[in-house]
């Protein structure tokens, strides 16, 4: 955000670049202390250990509330007329991370409240919407500075998205089937959601590089720099999550590598 912008729209002991900057930093220290110092599982009733309810409701909290800031970040930037990228991108991202909000706290939800391992919630159409209007903001993001990459960077591009393809491959574990019964409705959903998720982090990874790469020489690439930054560690999260569930037995949500979803 531009001098002019702080000094216009919101007090700068509050908006100022320094001071979001030192939040994030701040915010990001405290999360990752809060996964290493009190992440240690408990042994339950069964002899089984589990971390307690209230670490994983902690990691629920630090990421809503790294959320919501975002949200709030993406908003100002939307009703900003001096914003240099286009009002359309950070609209784009703005609703997608208000998606992305309402989706963890469904999630959220049916582990900690109900205490449900549910196959598809109504969070996961949350997190679908979510991907495309990222996607979306991001492309517009690229498109708006009509900048053409050279051959060397598509190549980087192509090779991250291959890279991203066998990470995605090797933490997916095709669901095993059962004969002579018939899947639910929901059950037929679970894997084109999944296989949608898992394309979606991949696209979003290869336009990050993209994204990345076209602003890198820009006056202004320092934001743009961290939208990249948040696809990795998003995608980071994900292939983390979705490897620990289908290959890690008795798996619970907690581990160091989910506090990428906090980062992004």
């Amino acid at each position: 955000m531009s001098s002019v912008y702080n000094r216009s729209h919101r007090p700068k002991f509050m908006f100022s670049t320094q001071s979001i900057v030192l939040a994030n930093l701040g915010w990001s220290t405290l999360v990752l202390l809060y996964f290493i110092l009190f992440s240690a599982r408990i042994p339950g009733s069964d002899s089984i250990e589990r971390r307690g309810d209230c670490y994983v409701t902690g990691t629920y909290i630090f990421e809503g509330i790294a959320d919501l800031s975002a949200d709030v970040l993406c908003l100002i930037n939307w009703r900003s007329p001096q914003i240099v990228s286009g009002r359309d991108v950070w609209l784009a991202i703005d609703i997608g991370m208000v998606c992305y909000f309402i989706g963890g706290i469904f999630f959220g939800y049916t582990k900690i409240v109900l205490k449900e391992e549910l196959i598809v919630s109504l969070g996961d159409v949350f997190f679908v919407i979510t991907y495309l209007l990222l996607g979306m903001g991001m492309i517009l993001a690229v498109a708006s500075r009509e900048r053409n990459l050279e051959r060397w960077q598509w190549l980087i591009a192509l090779a991250i998205g291959a890279f991203g393809s066998g990470l995605a491959w090797l933490s997916h574990q095709p669901q095993a089937t059962v004969q002579d019964q018939t899947p639910t409705r929901v059950e037929s959903i679970a894997p084109i959601l999944n296989c949608f998720s898992i394309v979606s982090d991949v696209l979003l990874l290869m336009i990050a590089t993209t994204l990345l790469l076209a602003f890198w020489d820009a006056t202004v690439p320092m934001s743009w720099r961290m939208i990249a930054a948040t696809a990795f560690s998003l995608f980071i999260a994900d292939m983390w999550f979705k490897y620990a569930t289908n290959w890690i037995p008795n798996y619970q949500t907690g581990e160091i590598l989910e506090g990428f979803w906090v980062w992004s």
